[in-house]
């Protein structure tokens, strides 16, 4: 075969994958399906990504177009949603849209519930009822709650058993009129019958509550062993971080107002591998800081990250919270430094003073010196983690 017959046997091989590709796209988009478009309002949209599968019946009919916060405090988050026309039939002015998330660990999307056979049909930018978010760490906290509860339940079940026990032992000393009858033994084998069952009722309800705390102890446990699973741990391992929990373990609560003595500024891109990540690519950069501190004393380190204005304020927020506390970590970990005095501060979106800086993380060093704010040889009670 020649070159120029092996030449438009390529050519044409690679328009047939991009014919594919692009319809394999645009179908995945709705590109060429007849759509229209729906809202709902919410409380809160996190972990809710712009192009997140809509799902109505189970199936996907429909992509997120638009995440928008609300104009001012106590709003709520507008969803706008693309469908296709074929759920139009089910989807009524009555359906409930709902933020729910794929297994345990996978993506969110929105589901959108069957209307009311009788029901009026929906119009396109029509705006339908929500459920708010349910999170695991909302279940695991009315889970405690319920603990807790059943405990105060038991406290009094116990006081009860003893003040039934006094009673008894009053009885059986001869003691009042019931102490009559303790000739009667019939009604003395009754009484004490009722006693044993109280206290087997009381132990049986101590049971289900020790058993009840042991299966949260054992879900936690499951939960961190998954986090370091062959399946998931590439997850954690690309973000930078394990336990979100942890973010604000270090962070300060007030900037101080005095100028720092020594400040260092990197670029997002140069210290971690992606600018939308916390997982640390250049480590030596930081060492600079590290010998510095080492050898000037200070009364504290403030790690701020900050974000450009692209993206989703709420995931700017913690992803610079994520990448304040990695710097700050690796610091405490690699020198010999008082890690008390080194402070984190997510920063979020920020419009960046210098033209052309977008992510970027400052390390200011503050002097020992009460106009800081900050004692010298320690943080103050109100900031300590």
């Amino acid at each position: 075969m020649t070159r120029m017959a092996l030449l438009g046997v390529f050519i044409f091989g690679a328009t047939v994958i991009l014919f594919l590709a692009v319809f394999i796209i645009g179908d995945k988009q709705l590109l060429f399906s007849a759509t229209y478009h729906l809202r709902a309002e919410f409380d809160t949209a996190s972990g809710l990504l712009n192009g997140a599968e809509v799902r109505v019946g189970g199936l996907r009919n429909g992509n997120v177009d638009e995440i928008r916060l609300p104009a001012r405090p106590g709003g709520k988050v507008v969803v706008t949603m693309s469908l296709d026309s074929s759920t139009r039939n089910l989807v009524k002015k009555d359906s409930i849209a709902a933020i729910e998330t794929e297994g345990l660990l996978g993506n969110k999307f929105v589901a959108i519930s069957f209307g009311s056979p009788d029901a009026e049909g929906v119009q396109n930018w029509n705006t339908i009822a929500s459920l708010p978010p349910l999170d695991l760490s909302d279940l695991i906290k009315k889970t405690n709650e319920i603990m807790d509860t059943t405990q105060s339940a038991l406290k009094n079940v116990d006081t009860a058993t003893s003040q039934v026990a006094a009673m008894s032992s009053r009885v059986n000393r001869g003691e009042g009129t019931v102490g009559a009858l303790l000739n009667d033994r019939t009604l003395y084998n009754q009484l004490n019958a009722t006693m044993t069952d109280v206290r087997a009722t009381a132990t049986d309800a101590r049971d289900t509550v020790v058993h009840a705390k042991v299966g949260v102890t054992a879900f936690e446990e499951n939960m961190q062993a998954l986090k370091r699973s062959f399946f998931v741990r590439g997850f954690f391992k690309d973000r930078g971080y394990m336990d979100s929990s942890e973010l604000t373990k270090w962070e300060i609560g007030k900037i101080p107002d005095a100028p720092p003595v020594k400040k260092f500024i990197f670029a997002a891109k140069d210290l971690f591998d992606k600018p939308d990540t916390a997982k640390l690519k250049d480590r030596k950069s930081l060492n600079e800081v590290g010998v510095f501190l080492e050898k000037n004393p200070f009364g504290l380190v403030l790690v701020q990250a900050f974000s450009g204005l692209q993206g989703d304020s709420e995931e700017n927020r913690v992803l610079t919270l994520a990448q304040a506390m990695v710097v700050r970590d690796y610091l405490a970990e690699k020198f010999e430094l008082d890690d008390r005095k080194l402070r984190t501060k997510g920063m979020g979106e920020i419009v960046p003073a210098e033209k052309g800086r977008d992510h970027w993380v400052e390390i200011s060093v503050y002097p020992p010196d009460p106009t800081t704010g900050i004692a010298d040889k320690r943080v103050s009670d109100e900031d300590r983690p």
